[in-house]
């Protein structure tokens, strides 16, 4: 049971720890911070993580996005793999300008997870 990241957030949060690949290379990136989030309609990875991968973002496609202030704001979409609780996930992923990425119902909703909010921990719970 993966303890909430308290570092960076306050209250403590469900932070994954998540691998991204780029289909068409081999180089993979391990370990990056997802914020488990199931009011967010997408996932969104962060821009380092793109670059560290060699993964060229198209210039054309965008996407708007709204904050919780009300802000928006136009992000490109790349096309990569995910894996979380050893399962792929291949598709369009937004790119933003964060240390942490969020995982959205797109992925979530292919997923049972526990939030227990009271041991500050999450799981993934057993398909039925």
């Amino acid at each position: 049971m993966p303890a909430y990241e308290r570092n960076g957030f306050d209250p403590p949060a469900p932070v994954a720890r998540v691998a991204f690949r780029d289909g068409t290379h081999a180089t993979v990136c391990e370990d990056v911070p997802m914020l488990i989030d199931s009011g967010a309609d997408v996932s969104l990875v962060p821009r380092h993580v793109i670059e560290l991968l060699g993964t060229s973002i198209p210039g054309r496609k965008r996407y708007e996005i709204e904050g919780f202030d009300r802000t928006r704001s136009l992000v490109p979409v790349v096309e990569i793999e995910m894996t979380f609780l050893g399962r792929l996930f291949r598709g369009n992923f937004l790119v933003v300008d964060a240390e942490v990425g969020i995982l959205g119902r797109n992925v979530l909703n292919a997923l049972s997870l526990l939030l227990d909010g009271p041991r500050l921990a999450w799981s993934e719970m057993p398909a039925r």
